[in-house]
């Protein structure tokens, strides 16, 4: 576990003197995607306009002229829908090899479905023009034929054409036109419509039928700008669940319910019980602003410092770059809503320095993936998977974040001596002094973390975390006049610009869980999935987990971490919290198992992308980041069985269950990797797994058979290896 020495044989002063200023330069670039459009000329001054309007619209809002809270949501999410349609092409575009330009007639069409979408939105011009005269209720006849029906046609078929119809990279197809001409239809209505008092009528038989309309053509809307962004995993299970509501009421056991019509689904999911829920209500308040907040740090260039600092701080270690990866995207993962998003930013640095100091393609991806997934769990941010669970559970955000800093830290531990492990035992080297920056020189512009240090301080100090994100957004902007990359008006520009497309993905992905969500609390699944596991309960309380554990990795595969805890803590947390599990420990325990889904095999996400980036193979990527990440697997077992490792108990307890549990996480590390102080055989890994258990199960009694054990193995592989630091380090 020992650093490579400071000087290395034929390492001359002359060439530390030319150690590189930065070697993080492109970290903080702009992520563009393959189906991203590149807009030129006019067009890009009016898409950058719109993205920098959406996120003033939402700063504004929520610190100086707050809207009404369902009118605030809805114009959240048809703000990021008409974004994205415009940057987010819906098939591959026409000059990048994939075949000349779409047929004229395909246009043709497109634009002959923008007559029915400019009607629909003139018809809430008319319906608006009607309240104000004082009509209690739109005709329903003209809410069916010149409203519903005419915006369902342009939607439908304008996401069909999308599909169909390319176009080259720096151009706005007519098809997504007619779509954010929808997006403005629907939302004009629903704003309307629920402004009044037919807003209480929802799920009932009283609701007009417009509602319906609009919330199906929302719908069609969310999970086709989703499947642009995310890809078709958490839209064929959206879709999955949208059939159970009509295919429900003929399916077996459990599972059946007595069925809900068209209008009353509708009419509902569209609402605070749906798409409107707790999903979009921390994705208009929090991620937007947290997100703004990553766009202000990555516009000033302090991501690039954050990679810098890790790099100089520990790429001299054995393994360097790796050990780099796992602080480097810690620190990044934990304001980034995605696992894979953050393989992508660090990755591509992180993952050929790996490989260049002799890691295997596999386990550099690997390293990368799980790094990258544990940021999600890294407080004070973790991913913005706090807040949600913050908004969920109705525990204030501090406690939530105070309690994730144990398992943090052993999951992190864990990842660390994996990779160190490692090194040692293929003999693995660190980075030459000349190769990286001089830790002298950047720790002069150690006020760069100033930023994170206001906003734990803000949150800490009892602010609400929308004014402590407000604070640390400024404060990034203000501590970069300190450095050499000053943020002017143009900076600041670019970073409110860059927000909002960031922010497209993590938005589609929240009302798409909000959909599902509305469908689980709609047909009531998810009480009788919490029977289902009350029953479990009564065999054996760790079955229960284990299928809980089960079910929310399922749920979680192919999703983003923030949709795959919303619909796992409607799925499984009840039914946890049902069978006697604290609300807490429920929800840290499916939170922790829908964010390492991203590293779970045969679908995971974060694997798959660090696999593009290594030019390894996917599932062996997918395998081997499970391995490193096993740690994530056990530790939310501990939370049921020592609630002390969320800072349930004396200080005491606390500490004494934070010890050993670290020291059974080291162990379990060696056992996995076959090394400790030296190589060991297999009877000795199963002892180390054993004492592994012990101090990570959290008794009293076990604790102390635990570190028995670990001693022993200490003074035993002391012994035999003297220490067993074989690394190479030339």
């Amino acid at each position: 576990m020992s650093n490579t020495p400071d000087t290395r044989p034929g390492e001359s002063e002359e060439a530390i003197d030319k150690a590189p200023d930065s070697i993080a330069d492109g970290v903080d670039e702009e992520v563009v995607e393959g189906n991203r459009r590149l807009f030129t000329g006019w067009q890009w001054i009016l898409f950058a306009g719109l993205a920098i309007a959406y996120s003033l619209f939402h700063l504004i809002s929520l610190n100086v002229y707050p809207m009404e809270t369902w009118s605030f949501r809805i114009v959240h999410i048809a703000g990021a829908l008409i974004l994205g349609y415009g940057f987010y092409a819906g098939t591959r575009f026409a000059d990048e090899g994939h075949g000349g330009a779409s047929p004229a007639w395909l246009s043709g069409i497109s634009y002959a479905l923008l007559i029915p979408a400019l009607y629909a939105l003139f018809q809430v011009y008319l319906m608006q023009q009607e309240i104000s005269g004082g009509a209690m209720r739109i005709d329903p006849q003209t809410e069916t034929w010149h409203y519903g029906f005419p915006l369902l046609l342009a939607t439908a078929g304008g996401i069909i054409i999308s599909w169909c119809h390319r176009q080259v990279r720096s151009k706005l197809a007519p098809a997504d036109l007619v779509l954010m001409v929808s997006a403005m239809a629907t939302a004009g209505y629903l704003i309307l419509i629920y402004a009044t008092p037919l807003r209480a009528s929802t799920g009932t038989s009283f609701a007009p039928v417009g509602i319906s309309y609009a919330a199906l053509a929302g719908s069609l809307l969310i999970l086709e700008m989703t499947r642009r962004v995310t890809g078709l995993a958490l839209v064929v299970i959206s879709a999955i669940f949208l059939l159970y509501v009509f295919l429900g009421p003929y399916l077996p056991g459990f599972l059946g319910y007595p069925g809900l019509s068209f209008n009353r689904f509708f009419s509902q999911v569209y609402t605070d019980a749906g798409i409107l829920g707790p999903t979009t209500a921390v994705s208009s308040t929090y991620i937007i602003l947290f997100i703004i907040f990553a766009a202000f740090l990555q516009a000033s260039k302090v991501g690039d410092y954050f990679v810098n600092f890790a790099f100089a701080c520990a790429g001299r270690a054995r393994g360097g770059p790796a050990k780099v990866a796992i602080f480097a995207s810690g620190l990044m993962g934990m304001i980034n809503g995605t696992s894979a998003g953050n393989v992508v930013s660090t990755g591509s640095l992180t993952i050929p320095l790996m490989k260049k100091v002799g890691y295997p393609a596999k386990s550099a991806g690997a390293i990368e993936a799980a790094a990258s997934t544990g940021g999600q769990i890294m407080p004070p941010i973790m991913g913005a998977g706090a807040f949600i669970m913050a908004e969920v559970t109705g525990i204030p955000y501090t406690e939530i974040a105070v309690a994730a800093l144990i398992p943090a830290i052993l999951y992190f531990v864990s990842v660390y001596f994996m990779v160190d492990f490692e090194a040692a035992r293929k003999g693995m080297r660190g980075m030459r002094k000349d190769e990286i920056p001089l830790f002298s020189r950047l720790v002069k512009q150690v006020y760069l973390f100033a930023p994170i240090i206001i906003l734990i301080a803000a949150l800490f100090m009892g602010y609400s975390v929308i004014r402590a994100g407000t604070l640390a957004t400024a404060s990034a902007a203000v501590v970069s006049w300190l450095s050499p990359n000053k943020m002017g008006i143009p900076s600041i520009l670019k970073a409110l610009r860059l927000a909002s497309t960031m922010a497209i993905q993590i938005i589609a992905v929240c009302a798409c869980a909000g959909l599902i969500v509305g469908v689980i609390s709609l047909t009531g699944v998810g009480a009788r999935f919490s029977s289902l596991l009350l029953g479990l309960a009564g065999v054996s309380q760790l079955l229960a987990l284990f299928f809980a554990m089960c079910i929310s990795i399922l749920l979680g595969m192919g999703m983003p971490t923030t949709a795959a805890y919303a619909v796992a803590a409607s799925v499984v947390a009840p039914g946890l919290i049902n069978i006697g599990v604290q609300p807490l420990v429920a929800h840290f325990f499916v939170f922790y198992f829908a964010v390492v889904s991203a590293i779970t095999p045969p679908v995971a996400l974060a694997s798959y992308a660090a696999a593009g980036i290594s030019g390894a193979n996917a599932m062996g990527t997918s395998v081997a980041s499970f391995k490193i990440g096993l740690a994530a697997f056990i530790v939310p077992f501990m939370f049921f069985y020592s609630p002390a490792m969320l800072m349930e108990g004396s200080w005491l307890q606390i500490l004494r269950v934070g010890v050993t549990a670290t020291l059974g996480i080291v162990l379990l590390s060696g056992m996995v990797q076959a090394w400790f102080f030296g190589p060991v055989k297999a009877w000795t890994r199963v002892v180390m797994l054993i004492g592994a258990i012990f101090m990570i199960y959290g008794g009293i009694y076990t604790d102390i058979a635990g570190l028995a054990i670990a001693g022993g193995l200490f003074l035993m592989q002391r012994k035999m290896h003297g220490g067993g630091d074989r690394s190479v380090t030339t």
